[in-house]
């Protein structure tokens, strides 16, 4: 469906510098990535960041939300994530770079909108690695309370930096080790939720998670649906390994969709099972907000017994560090994309025998620092997600408005559904969930944006002219 009359052509991208004596180790320039990864390892990635349980935090919300049609909330989601990640398909195929919406954005709409793209995704790439950490020191902390959780939260940074530093290849193979645990985890908690209903049937209807409790209520739903969609923040990140990947850029455009629709499907077994199983109604936990964070928790522990309380969080608290490994190694290729155009400091766009270093050491800082404060603060955590979800969100918009800038207008595509009507409805439902942030985070968005701005103009002013490279 993305078929256009003639194949739109590979933008040409800036010269590279020659290597200066002793650079790029590992026989590559120092402005080059080392292509290692498999279509399976992008999946890995991609998975790891979304996490294989993640409703697992925000199914009491989501329940209580929707009615009780939790279920459908995350096959609503899943559809609606669908339009960007097929925006990210097409923009891929065009730009098979490391940089993601960095990249996009430069060719579908500008050198200037590509830096804010960036700008923008710098804020999601930098601190949904500091939520990651935060969740996995609570997780940690809860199960050894002796050990401080700033202390959990930071050691889980050291060890998945130096498995980044290592190179995406070993990060690669032990994230596959952590993903296999959290979906065996996830696989005993689903055939153990289906032996509890045949021997003792459900507590809730058996439809009820996609149709409710009472009266269906459409409004409901997608009022969720705005919550749920963050569950899959992390699939985009996919892209940021273009560079890296060994097969043609198409397969990481499948790598991408791949991973959603997987993820959308382990979500809605685990949200259907938990929402037949729940011992309290949605209206419950519309009555005791407390008790909807740890209300899979409770479901788990109520029906299936406490040692599948204790293997859900300590699979929660393992694979949250691994997702911010994955997060971490995103953001690194992120801030050495922009270095290497020259929207960063030069000194952070080199690798090191394929490996990007120093832009990994940098990101990994700032995300101790975001994570650490996170985990001591008042509200760290919230104030932390709340941002992310601006930034993730308003890089989204850009991403989709590269789809039409390069597609339709400048290429004249006449594939209408995936150039045209998938990334309006895109920016669409991107917009939806924006208007349910919060003020802070919105006003936090619009702060970035405007040093994003400002950071712009000093370039232009700079260099004389958008677009001089150097």
């Amino acid at each position: 469906m993305d078929a256009t009359p003639t194949p739109p052509p590979t933008p040409p991208t800036p010269p590279t510098p020659p290597a200066p004596p002793g650079a790029g180790a590992g026989g590559l320039p120092p402005s080059e990535l080392r292509r290692t990864l498999r279509f399976r390892d992008l999946v890995v990635y991609g998975l790891l960041f979304i996490a294989p349980m993640a409703p697992v935090g925000v199914y009491g919300v989501l329940d209580a939300k929707s009615h009780g049609a939790v279920a459908l909330v995350y096959v609503v989601a899943t559809i609606a994530m669908g339009f960007t990640a097929v925006s990210y398909a097409q923009m891929v195929r065009v730009v098979p770079r490391a940089g993601s919406v960095f990249a996009y954005a430069r060719v579908g709409l500008g050198e200037g909108f590509g830096f804010i793209a960036g700008w923008m995704a710098l804020l999601d790439y930098l601190l949904i690695p500091a939520v990651a950490y935060v969740f996995s020191g609570i997780a940690l902390n809860a199960l050894v309370p002796s050990v401080n959780q700033w202390i959990w939260t930071l050691l889980a940074v050291v060890v998945t930096t130096a498995l980044n530093l290592a190179g995406v290849r070993l990060a690669a193979v032990v994230g596959l080790l952590v993903l296999a645990m959290e979906i065996a985890v996830l696989l005993v908690f689903v055939v153990a939720a289906v032996v509890e209903l045949a021997r003792h049937g459900a507590v809730r209807p058996l439809g009820s998670p996609f149709t409710g409790i009472g009266a269906f209520d459409f409004a409901a739903v997608l009022s969720a649906v705005s919550v749920a969609v963050l569950s899959f923040l992390g699939f985009d990140a996919i892209a940021s390994f273009a560079e890296e990947h060994q097969g043609p850029a198409a397969g990481v455009g499948r790598a991408v969709l791949f991973c959603l629709v997987l993820a959308g499907v382990l979500f809605v077994a685990q949200t259907y099972l938990a929402g037949v199983l729940d011992p309290h109604s949605p209206q419950y936990l519309v009555a005791h907000p407390e008790a909807q964070g740890s209300a899979f928790y409770d479901t788990a522990e109520a029906a299936i017994g406490g040692w599948m309380h204790t293997t859900v969080a300590v699979s929660k608290a393992i694979g949250a560090a691994f997702a911010a490994l994955a997060g971490q190694a995103a953001a690194g290729r992120l801030v050495f994309a922009m270095a290497r155009e020259r929207r960063l400091p030069r000194i952070l766009g080199s690798a090191d025998g394929g490996v990007p270093r120093r832009a990994l050491l940098l990101a990994a800082v700032i995300t101790m620092v975001a994570a650490v404060w996170g985990a001591e603060a008042t509200n760290g955590l919230d104030h932390l997600t709340s941002i992310v979800n601006v930034g993730a969100l308003s890089a989204f918009i850009l991403l989709h408005a590269s789809v039409l800038g390069w597609y339709a207008v400048r290429n004249r595509s006449r594939a209408w559904l995936p150039h045209v009507v998938v990334p309006v409805l895109g920016i669409a439902v991107i917009a939806a969930v924006l208007y349910e942030a919060t003020g802070q985070a919105l006003l936090v968005g619009a702060v970035w944006l405007g040093l994003g701005v400002i950071a712009l103009g000093v370039q232009r002013g700079t260099r004389g002219t958008e677009g001089q490279p150097r």
